[in-house]
């Protein structure tokens, strides 16, 4: 099968870039011929050129519709998976595919298709009103981009792709990376039938050994969304537990000006250099303030035996559970003391953290594994051509 991948990559690189590379891989090694139709926005946000025509290319990109024409016409492909259209393909590209007649599916990785910042969050909480309302201009009214150019063309290219009815036509299939991403779809007026759920992936070992840890370890942006400061919070009331952060820092407002004797930045870390922080820490604290896609961090951490703490919210609470069925613990998001009160809780029970980091273990093995999920994907895609 022949299957081309479609995405525009982010100014910065992304989690969505290392899922569009990890797919081609999968895909390869099962036999599959890949072939790509990639722009990028690097280096285009920083001009003002670039942002006037990021602005009208979102809605509506000439030369995007133009290139997914030629990679249709070059490559001849079977299936074609849609991964990110903003700003330089544009929705609008989706007619393309659909003169012809070949099968788009299309991985959600975000909230975008419902709120045009894609993250569902406003003022530091979790915010739907886009989605309640069933339009896009709460972006504007709130400003929720912190800039009203970019608010305005947000909600732009989010209208003029719902009037259109751009993605419930042209798109036979979405896959959402979890089952409160896709009920979120379904609330927005999106076909039930058309929706599934398939998770990233993740290579897992076969057998991993369990450790205690020497700290509570952070691993992500550092940034206001991925709600950093709270945990920087929690680390000052208790100095006698080590914190360590790994990751770019995003926004430097939310490193204290002077950082607790107990908390370490240790930067951004290679793979080699990841797998060694995360196998010494006794567990992994994500205290995101907003929804997320696919937290990867969580089923990262699952392949050295180690739990998350995470939010009580959007994806963390499918991944991680409730109950006998959990693999990990939530609390409520943005409350400090909740948060503060899980970390004391595992950090003085080690037994507790360990059995919590095999289970976490046990469920990416089961439902992340790279075998198990490509598999779902070639099943799907074969449905769609059949179709």
């Amino acid at each position: 099968m022949k299957i081309l991948l479609a995405h525009n990559d982010y100014a910065r690189h992304s989690g969505e870039e290392t899922v569009v590379d990890t797919m081609a891989i999968l895909l390869q090694n099962r036999g599959h011929e890949i072939a790509f139709y990639r722009r990028s926005s690097s280096g285009k946000r920083e001009r003002l050129l670039g942002q006037i025509s990021g602005f009208f290319q979102g809605i509506y990109s000439p030369s995007g519709i133009r290139g997914m024409r030629e990679a249709i016409r070059e490559e001849n492909p079977d299936v074609i998976n849609i991964h990110n259209l903003y700003p330089f393909i544009s929705p609008a590209a989706l007619s393309e595919c659909h003169k012809a007649k070949i099968p788009v599916v299309m991985t959600v990785h975000n909230y975008r298709l419902i709120c045009p910042t894609g993250l569902f969050m406003r003022n530091g909480a979790p915010c739907e009103k886009c989605l309640q309302r069933g339009d896009e201009w709460s972006c504007i009214r709130h400003n929720c981009e912190g800039a009203f150019p970019r608010s305005i063309g947000y909600a732009l290219r989010g209208a003029y792709a719902r009037w259109n009815k751009i993605f419930y036509q042209y798109v036979d299939r979405m896959v959402c990376l979890t089952d409160f991403q896709r009920q979120k779809l379904i609330d927005a007026g999106f076909d039930a039938a058309k929706i599934r759920v398939i998770p990233n992936t993740i290579d897992m070992p076969d057998a991993v050994i369990p450790t205690v840890g020497e700290y509570v370890a952070y691993c992500g942006r550092l940034s206001y969304e991925k709600g950093v400061d709270l945990l920087f919070a929690v680390a000052t009331r208790h100095p006698e537990i080590r914190f360590k952060f790994a990751g770019e820092i995003r926004d430097h407002e939310m490193i204290p000006k002077n950082l607790p004797n107990n908390c370490e930045l240790v930067g951004h870390l290679t793979q080699e250099q990841l797998g060694k922080f995360y196998r010494k820490a006794a567990f992994i604290v994500i205290p995101s303030r907003c929804y997320e896609g696919f937290p990867m961090a969580i089923p990262e951490a699952a392949r050295y035996g180690k739990c998350v703490i995470g939010p009580d919210h959007g994806a963390f609470s499918n991944i991680i559970g409730q109950g006998l069925e959990a693999v990990g613990r939530l609390f409520e998001s943005g409350n400090i003391s909740a948060l503060e009160q899980q970390i004391i809780s595992l950090w003085q029970n080690p037994n507790l953290a360990k059995d919590l980091g095999m289970a976490s273990y046990h469920k990416a093995y089961r439902c992340y594994s790279s075998t198990i999920v490509i598999q779902q994907w070639e099943q799907l895609f074969e449905e769609v051509r059949k179709n």
